[in-house]
């Protein structure tokens, strides 16, 4: 299969001016048709219950998806289904589980990186890094012997 860049170099090489012509017009046209979101904010806003019931207001009372109401809101589009489906974020209660997963994720995006941290195995048991072995370190042969 051939790619739409291999493809406008055969024309060129051909001499097919108008046939490039043509193709940059679709180009043109199908960009104004193309419908780019966007882009999204990098950290999204801390949930409160007052926004919690904003996006169960916009829900019932819109025929927005759950897509719309995140990027109007501001909020990841999981989070907005965290509060329809399942009733999350509605209380102030900062020792739910929901408010407690938020504030570790935030100090560890604030901690240290996974380069600093001991290594861990499947147990949780942190790993003793081995020093590194360099290839300067005698073999023996059976003439040694």
């Amino acid at each position: 299969m051939t790619t739409l860049k291999e493809f406008e170099d055969a024309l060129k090489e051909q001499g097919m001016h108008m046939a490039l012509a043509i193709l940059q017009k679709l180009r043109e046209r199908d960009r104004g048709k193309r419908s780019v979101a966007p882009a999204r904010r990098i950290a999204g806003r801390k949930m409160t219950p007052e926004l919690a019931r904003r996006i169960l207001e916009l829900h019932g009372t819109t025929e927005m998806t759950q897509q719309e109401i995140a990027f109007e809101l501001g909020v990841n589009q999981g989070r907005v289904n965290e509060v329809i489906k399942r009733g999350k974020w509605l209380d102030d209660d900062p020792n739910s589980p929901e408010a407690v997963a938020r504030d570790k994720a935030k100090a560890r995006m604030k901690g240290t990186t996974r380069r600093e941290r001991p290594a861990r195995s499947r147990t949780g048991i942190v790993a003793k890094r081995r020093p590194h072995k360099t290839g300067n370190q005698a073999q023996l042969s059976l003439e040694d012997l």
